[in-house]
């Protein structure tokens, strides 16, 4: 099992690989805090295709060959495990080769083919809760999961549909979907996103990633899911979500302190 309940666990890295020389740097920068903060289980994650982009126009990254390879180079530089979204049943199989866990995004959570692939392949699937969905109906994508015999499985938060182009995180969540007896992980980059807001793109607003990982770790989150950027405002995808990645160690001896807090909290039946 990746999922070691006495470390917090992080999955980080940049919105799309884009380059391999973007990816070793984010890369390099998660293994100094990892060496630095023992207490943290970092997953390197990037995206292979950004395959819901707003316009055609926008650029989809390096695609499944190139960006298998830049995650083998990743690993075999860091160590680190890796994670990374497939968005069709045929890549489950090649991307588990390189990758210890299998991701569906948001939008494909309830595909059912798409899971049952994944599950198949023996690694551990993070499975996005879809912005349209509620908490409970999760319950209906772990139980496909768990029937199709999915190794280990890990539940995330990544906001909640509100309105026109706006997403809001209910911490309810937490615990309703940590009752399915999976992680629950939350996506604090994604869940600031406003989609579709910025002319063809999505916008956000970086400067509330902070609250809602505070928020979601004082809720009892089993672990945190960020994307960084060395020059977040010329990342190819989610410029204006991702956190400077000269800004991250900043932010862990906090994260920390409430995790371990968090731990702690009596545990009542009301």
């Amino acid at each position: 099992m990746l999922y070691d309940p006495d470390k917090l666990l992080i999955i980080a890295g940049p919105c799309s690989l884009e380059t391999e020389e973007v990816s070793l740097t984010v890369a390099r920068e998660l293994l100094s805090i990892q060496d630095v903060y023992p207490e943290l289980n970092i997953i390197f994650k990037g995206s292979f295709d950004k395959a819901n982009r707003t316009s055609l126009e926008s650029d989809r990254g390096p695609g499944l060959k190139k960006g298998l390879e830049i995650l083998r180079n990743v690993k075999a530089e860091t160590g680190f495990d890796l994670a990374t979204d497939y968005h069709l049943p045929e890549q489950a199989e090649p991307v588990a080769e390189v990758c210890e866990v299998l991701q569906v995004p948001a939008f494909l959570c309830r595909q059912t083919d798409l899971l049952m692939a994944g599950a198949k392949t023996g690694k551990t699937i993070n499975t996005k809760k879809g912005q349209f969905l509620s908490p409970f109906e999760m319950e209906y994508v772990v139980s496909k999961l768990e029937q199709a015999g999915a190794h280990e499985i890990w539940l995330t938060d990544r906001g909640t549909t509100f309105g026109y182009q706006n997403l809001v995180v209910d911490m309810r969540n937490v615990p309703i979907m940590q009752k399915f007896n999976h992680p629950v992980i939350l996506d604090a980059t994604h869940s600031v996103q406003l989609p579709g807001a910025s002319g063809g793109i999505s916008g956000g607003k970086r400067e509330f990633i902070p609250t809602l990982a505070n928020a979601a770790l004082a809720a009892g989150v089993d672990g945190l899911f960020m994307e960084t950027h060395p020059d977040p405002n010329n990342a190819i995808s989610d410029a204006a979500s991702q956190i400077p990645l000269d800004k991250l160690e900043s932010l862990i001896p906090h994260w920390i302190k409430l995790w371990e807090l968090s731990k702690k909290r009596p545990q009542v039946d009301l």
